[in-house]
């Protein structure tokens, strides 16, 4: 096995001559894994959400991040309700010390804590929290669905 790390952005000469082939590979994945058409328009499944109740995204989704969250809490580390609540999410996952920054030089989403949704068929089925700083991405914390827990979420985000 032969890993590889080539510049996507701005593209590399190795991201250009292998794109057509990492993308044939990616479609072959969403329509064994995923049991996509052959001619689903591709979407972005993962969403990097700036954790503010002021970002619309992260407002229309904390519901159902929430939700995820205490399935997975009581799920996996046998949490009771209570222990598990929206106020619990909140301080927990999303009050965070980091003031958000968009740095002229820095990423275009910017500094500060985010959440990295991952979607399926129109639902969250994993977050990362992670914090975006200048010299690193420290993962804070993974949740997600156990009914999906095949699909070695917690891996694949490492990796991803």
């Amino acid at each position: 096995l032969k890993v590889r790390v080539v510049r996507s952005s701005p593209p590399s000469s190795q991201f250009k001559a292998t794109f057509q082939e990492s993308y044939q590979v990616y479609k072959r994945y969403q329509m064994v894994i995923h049991k996509d058409p052959p001619d689903k328009p591709t979407i972005n499944q993962v969403r990097l959400v700036p954790v503010s109740f002021e970002d619309p995204q992260f407002k229309s989704s904390f519901n159902q991040s929430a939700t995820l969250f205490a399935k997975y809490q009581m799920a996996i580390h046998k949490d009771t309700p209570s222990e598990c609540g929206e106020n619990e999410f909140t301080r927990f996952l999303c009050d965070s010390p980091l003031e958000a920054e968009n740095a002229p030089t820095g990423p275009e989403c910017g500094y500060g804590s985010f959440h990295q949704q991952y979607w399926l068929d129109g639902k969250i089925i994993a977050v990362g929290v992670i914090d975006i700083l200048p010299y690193c991405v420290s993962s804070v914390y993974l949740y997600y669905d156990p009914d999906y827990s095949f699909l070695s979420l917690g891996v694949y985000s490492a990796l991803r």
